[in-house]
């Protein structure tokens, strides 16, 4: 191991915004950095794997299924839990997973009162905004305003529904498939499939956007 300053991938941070398995998750990091167990780029890069990679991807790939197999989204929306342990190839998710439809009527926002609840599994790691206090509080009073602020504006009519997440009960929002995607295979509906999109503050890509 080199020498130099192991800590420089970490400073970068502002500490209060950390929570506090993550300021766990940095000491232990250090600490066997510098007992040399660990190179900080490999960590970095398991990190991302659950970050980008596995998280989002196999919610994706959930959704897409649900957008192109009406059976399975009666299943999803049944039991999510039960639907997304029949894929497989996702690792086990907690017990209770609830996936929530959006329709032109209705649009689901998911908040969050403790990170354990955060399906990872499905998603990834959480943002660091969605574990906010100001986030949740203003995401029950405000949904319109927080959603606006995520660039997501939608009709006057919509009805927003605003799900508390809890260790006992996860939410999976399933977007609306977005229009020209007809005939699309899973894996490249899955593509437009975006984790914001997954927990309402976002919506999926436009099909013929730039990524």
């Amino acid at each position: 191991m080199s020498d130099h300053d192991h800590d420089h991938h970490h400073h970068d941070h502002d500490h209060s915004e950390l929570s506090e398995t993550q300021l766990r998750v940095r000491a232990l990091e250090t600490v066997l950095t510098e007992k040399g167990y660990v190179d900080p780029a490999a960590l970095d890069e398991i990190v991302e794997a659950y970050e980008t990679r596995i998280g989002p991807r196999n919610g994706a790939a959930v959704v897409a299924k649900a957008w192109c197999d009406p059976t399975f989204k009666k299943a999803l929306l049944a039991d999510a839990s039960k639907a997304v342990a029949t894929l497989g190839h996702i690792s086990r998710v907690g017990d209770h997973l609830v996936a929530v439809e959006n329709t032109p009527k209705t649009h689901n926002i998911v908040v969050c009162t403790l990170c354990s609840c955060y399906p990872w599994e499905i998603l990834g790691l959480p943002p660091v905004w969605y574990k906010s206090a100001p986030y949740r509080s203003r995401a029950v009073k405000d949904p319109r305003g927080v959603l606006s602020d995520f660039g997501v504006s939608l009709p006057k009519d919509t009805n927003i529904r605003v799900w508390d997440s809890t260790a006992e009960t996860r939410f999976l929002v399933l977007p609306m498939r977005p229009a020209g995607t007809e005939g699309w295979s899973e894996q490249k509906l899955a593509e437009i499939v975006t984790r914001d999109s997954m927990i309402g503050t976002g919506l999926p890509k436009q099909p013929g956007a730039s990524s």
